[in-house]
C-alpha cells in the first residue's frame, strides 16, 4: 500500500524534516509526552504553540471560553474564529502547522470536582490562567492528587516592563513558576510580555520531559 502524503510528500518525509532542526535526541521523548494546559488564552494559546512545534506528541487543552476581539491582541488566534470556543480553535491552528499531534479540547472549567479526571493522564500540568481563584484550585488540586506531577505555572506578565525580569524559579519539589510574580494584569496585557512568560513555561516544560532541568 503507498504511503499516505501531502501534497506529493509522503507523511514520514514531512515529519522527519519538520524535526530536522529541533534539539537532538529529543524526539522520541516528547513525541510520547503528554501534557495538559489548563487556559487556552494568552498564555496557553502560546505555550501550546511551542509545545507542538517542539514536537509533543499529545495535548489536552482546557478552557471555557470563547475566542472574542479582546483577544487578538495577545493571543493565538485569528479574525475568523472570533465566537468560536478557544480549545477548538487553537487545535485547528496547530493542526495546520503540525498534523502530527494528538489534540484532545475540552471546553470546560477546571474544578476541584473535575480536576482528578481531567489531569489524570497527563506527564505534566500547565497552569496559563489569567484568574487567581482557578490559578488556586489548580495548584491546590495537584497538590493534594497529583502531587507526583510536575506542575509548571504562570504568574506576573503584565504591562510593559523589562523582559529580564520574567524568570522561572522552583517553588517546591514538582512546583516550577515563571514570571515576575509582581505585574498584575489590570496594568495591561501586551504580547511581548506574555509570550515571554509563555516561552518560559513552555522551555520548562520540555526541560522536565526530557529530565535537563536547569532553572
Amino acid at each position: 500500500m503507498a504511503e499516505i502524503s501531502i501534497d506529493g510528500t509522503a507523511i514520514s518525509e514531512i515529519y522527519k524534516q519538520m524535526s530536522t532542526r529541533n534539539v537532538a535526541e529529543t524526539q522520541d521523548k516528547l513525541a510520547q509526552a503528554h501534557v495538559t494546559i489548563a487556559g487556552a488564552g494568552g498564555l496557553g494559546s502560546n505555550i501550546a504553540i511551542a509545545l507542538a512545534r517542539s514536537g509533543i506528541g499529545h495535548l489536552t487543552l482546557i478552557d471555557f471560553d470563547v475566542v472574542d476581539y479582546s483577544n487578538l491582541n495577545r493571543q493565538q488566534f485569528k479574525l475568523s474564529q472570533i465566537g468560536v470556543s478557544k480549545v477548538t480553535a487553537l487545535k485547528q491552528n496547530i493542526l495546520e502547522f503540525n498534523p502530527f499531534v494528538d489534540i484532545t479540547a475540552v471546553q470546560t472549567r477546571v474544578t476541584f470536582e473535575n480536576f482528578e479526571e481531567l489531569f489524570k493522564t497527563s506527564d505534566v500540568i500547565c497552569e496559563a490562567f489569567d484568574d487567581p481563584t482557578s490559578k488556586a484550585v489548580i495548584l491546590q488540586s495537584a497538590r493534594e492528587i497529583f502531587s507526583e506531577k510536575p506542575i509548571v505555572l504562570g504568574n506576573g506578565l503584565a504591562g510593559i516592563h523589562s523582559a529580564n525580569d520574567i524568570v522561572t524559579r522552583k517553588m517546591r519539589e514538582n512546583v516550577y513558576i515563571c514570571g515576575d510574580q509582581t505585574t498584575a494584569g489590570v496594568e495591561g496585557l501586551m504580547a511581548p510580555r506574555v509570550i515571554i512568560c509563555a516561552g518560559h513555561q513552555a522551555n520548562m516544560i520540555l526541560q522536565l520531559l526530557v529530565n535537563k532541568i536547569e532553572i
